[in-house]
């Protein structure tokens, strides 16, 4: 599927706002975001109602589209969901798992393990949470997960920032290696722990 001009618009603004550079509270102007991706308001409008429908944004009457504020008491019901669905995902990708499967998620791990910052670590921390699961062949379910991710990352930006370093995931690797054997129990376990340890 082609992406549009209101994809490109939506994922720079939601890895904007995920990041911190647009913070709660701000307005998201039409004519301004028209102006700086050089296009009509007819992409920006739609842009604007998907970061509605992910949480991101909020339209108020007379006050216009807002970045929306970071609930605190939001983190431990997206990670309870993350752990059920992503458990759920993880369980039926691996019944469908390709030799290419695997290989793609060693090589997500790897790629995280790389990054230099965290704006790069977490794009590819969610990468490799995407390659994992995408065998699982649900697209809605993969579409929720994705949103959560989108909540968590707001999380792990306010409250790990200051403290991110690079370092290896002994989690992704153990996973992987769970895969490569076609041990669902051991990948879910593993994914389980992994996924609390974020509270």
């Amino acid at each position: 599927m082609t992406a549009t001009i209101a994809d490109f618009i939506y994922q720079n603004l939601s890895e904007r706002i995920v990041a911190g550079e647009l913070p709660a509270g701000d307005k998201l102007r039409q004519d301004h975001i028209a102006r700086e991706f050089d296009t009509s308001h007819v992409p920006v409008r739609e842009a604007l109602l998907r970061l509605e429908a992910h949480g991101l944004a909020q339209s108020i009457p007379r006050r216009g589209t807002r970045v929306t504020a970071l609930d605190p008491d939001e983190i431990r019901e997206v990670i309870e969901m993350r752990v059920s669905l992503e458990v759920l995902a993880l369980t039926h990708a691996v019944a469908n798992l390709t030799q290419d499967d695997v290989d793609a998620a060693d090589a997500a791990r790897i790629a995280c393990d790389e990054a230099d910052d965290m704006v790069a670590w977490e794009k590819l921390n969610r990468g490799f949470h995407r390659v994992i699961l995408t065998p699982c062949a649900m697209p809605r379910l993969l579409a929720t997960i994705d949103d959560l991710h989108i909540a968590s990352a707001r999380h792990l930006f306010a409250n790990w920032q200051h403290r991110w370093s690079r370092r290896v995931d002994k989690d992704h690797a153990a996973i992987v290696q769970a895969m490569s054997r076609r041990d669902v129990t051991a990948a879910c376990e593993i994914l389980r722990r992994h996924l609390r340890r974020v509270r």
